[in-house]
């Protein structure tokens, strides 16, 4: 994997903390954390963006912020576990990777033309 996912994965990962902040802050300090947060994983998305298609990232970005939001809620907020969001996570997450997979051969193909 090179630099450039590395930083879409930071900045999914960044989402899912800020889109928590989002729901839980509560107090004037938590909100700052959450619009801090924001900023740095759209910067850390910037990054990527400059050497890879946007379109592709920003559906990697998005697939793994939402993926993620709905696991740690289930998981540390007591959402309740349901079969049905598991099964269009994993659905989301095929669609995430198969345009990875895809942007990788294209990047590829161009490369060799």
């Amino acid at each position: 994997m090179n630099r450039n996912w590395a930083y879409v994965i930071i900045a999914g990962i960044i989402e899912i903390m800020w889109a928590m902040g989002v729901k839980y802050s509560n107090n004037l300090i938590s909100w700052a954390g959450t619009f801090f947060l924001i900023y740095v994983s759209f910067v850390v998305l910037m990054k990527a963006t400059k050497k890879l298609p946007v379109a592709t990232v920003y559906a990697v970005f998005t697939g793994i912020g939402t993926a993620g939001t709905v696991l740690v809620e289930m998981v540390v907020f007591g959402e309740p576990f349901s079969w049905t969001k598991i099964l269009f996570i994993l659905l989301l997450l095929s669609g995430v990777v198969g345009l990875k997979l895809v942007t990788n051969e294209s990047s590829k193909k161009e490369g060799a033309v």
